[in-house]
């Protein structure tokens, strides 16, 4: 649809979290605590890996990230972080998910909804819009790669699905369980993704304009600079 561009909003989000480093390093720190409640040992631990390698690229210090590992394994004591997730829809009936750790599900509740409010949404109980996503590898591709070597590479690996945007982007969706092999094919292949996560991602996107883009780009923003929240996920596509 004119006007709207996956990669836009894509880098839109990337650049924000850039801008706050601080912020990041403290999401980036907390989920390697929680990860490491699996496994100390990143060889043996997927999710504690990618935690790792997000440390990596957020610069975080090698001492911190081995104190959020010996933290999460219980080697060393510290707040307890819980992982809980919120729901609920934004402008244009647009869905929301938070997911976020907390040592305070109480004082994160009340801020989630808060944000919701202020900013034209809705907060919703469990399962309401959960089924609108689905839980999967996910790698970008900015517009320019080639999508031969993408196919080629990703495919051989096991990814479900590659997709051309209109924007010239590429995305690569495969099995949560499948995203180390992929990622793995796609760097032999010499692709280096511009994003590369497991994440949710919507079934059915509501592209939004104007006014309803410019609001559900607020909300968004209130919710991703919220202390307690992790990763904020929409149907929403917004306005270039």
């Amino acid at each position: 649809m004119a006007g709207h561009s996956k990669w836009a909003n894509i880098q839109y989000r990337k650049g924000r979290q850039d801008a706050k480093r601080g912020q990041i390093w403290t999401k980036v720190i907390r989920e390697i605590t929680v990860a490491a409640r699996g496994g100390a040992d990143p060889a043996f631990n997927p999710r504690l890996r990618l935690a790792l390698e997000k440390a990596s690229a957020a610069n975080v210090p090698k001492e911190t990230v081995n104190k959020a590992i010996a933290r999460g394994s219980g080697k060393l004591e510290g707040a307890h972080y819980e992982e809980v997730r919120y729901e609920g829809y934004g402008v244009g009936g647009a869905a929301v998910i938070v997911d976020a750790m907390t040592d305070n599900r109480t004082r994160t509740v009340a801020e989630v909804r808060h944000a919701f409010s202020k900013h034209g949404g809705n907060l919703g109980i469990d399962g309401s819009v959960a089924y609108q996503f689905r839980h999967c590898g996910h790698f970008v591709f900015a517009p320019g790669a080639s999508e031969e070597k993408v196919l080629e590479a990703a495919l051989d690996a096991g990814a479900q699905d590659v997709i051309s945007d209109a924007d010239g982007s590429i995305e690569v969706i495969c099995e949560p369980a499948d995203f180390e092999d992929v990622r793995r094919s796609l760097e032999a292949a010499g692709l280096k993704p511009a994003v590369a996560d497991v994440t949710m991602q919507a079934l059915n996107e509501i592209p939004l304009h104007g006014g309803e883009a410019e609001q559900m780009r607020q909300l968004l923003d209130a919710l991703e600079d919220l202390d307690d929240t992790q990763h904020v996920y929409t149907s929403a596509l917004l306005d270039a």
